[in-house]
């Protein structure tokens, strides 16, 4: 599924939200220095993001096709699964990864991260969490619940956004170990109103779009989430959350 995001690198990046200023700016002042790598950079979202707050940015990505896209938009990029990347001797003021270290080994990412970290670097994993109006989740969990009636969590993932990264935070401070000190875990608000046909869009570039697309229930499910958008009036607010993970590289 990791591989599946560049089937559409351009729909990607179009549909998947920035990340708030303000964890950018935290992730820059938290930092000894200004060199970065970005883990599963993607088309370069974050990289970008680093770029025009001043950093130098080298982004490694399992997908030649995101690679590519990001290349073509300023990213210096090297394609290899991060927990095989070869660092050749390099070292770096920090350590990134947006909406991807989820798809990274816990113990052998972190043993990475602590291998290419100068002293006092940082490393920092962040996901911005999609949380619609409380009515408008309710119905979009209704939604997977009647297109996967046999895979519950993910009706509950969809009402409660918020408490499914909990884990993913959980299993990274877990297995950091003792190469990492001063563990936190800021939040960062965000808000951002969509369209219908921008959450549509968001939700084909989801790790989901991929399993239920195999299934034949892709469709089913935009079809009737459009649906529940547009008997809201066409477009909604999110008020949303970006959770992150900072730890200090001792």
């Amino acid at each position: 599924m990791a591989e599946s995001f560049g089937v559409d690198a351009g729909l990607y990046d179009r549909a998947r939200p920035r990340y708030p200023d303000g964890l950018i700016e935290a992730v820059v002042a938290a930092m000894p220095g200004r060199e970065v790598v970005d883990v599963g950079c993607g088309t370069g979202i974050v990289a970008r993001q680093l770029q025009a707050a001043g950093c130098g940015v080298l982004g490694v990505e399992v997908d030649e096709r995101m690679a590519a896209y990001a290349r073509a938009t300023g990213v210096q990029v090297e394609v290899s699964p991060f927990e095989t990347w070869d660092p050749a001797g390099r070292t770096f003021d920090g350590v990134v990864a947006g909406m991807t270290w989820h798809w990274v080994d816990p113990v052998v990412g972190a043993a990475k991260a602590a291998e290419v970290l100068r002293p006092c670097g940082l490393f920092a994993v962040f996901w911005y969490v999609l949380q619609p109006p409380e009515d408008l989740g309710a119905a979009f969990a209704d939604v997977l619940r009647d297109v996967l009636p046999e895979n519950p969590a993910a009706g509950r993932a969809a009402a409660s956004p918020l408490g499914a990264y909990e884990h993913f935070l959980d299993r990274t401070a877990d297995n950091l170990g003792p190469a990492f000190t001063d563990i936190r875990r800021p939040t960062f608000p965000w808000s951002r109103t969509y369209t219908r046909d921008e959450w549509l869009d968001q939700m084909r570039t989801s790790g989901l779009a991929k399993p239920l697309a195999a299934a034949g229930k892709l469709e089913s499910v935009l079809q009737a989430t459009g649906a529940a958008i547009d008997a809201a009036g066409g477009s909604f607010t999110l008020d949303s959350t970006a959770v992150a993970l900072f730890a200090t590289r001792t």
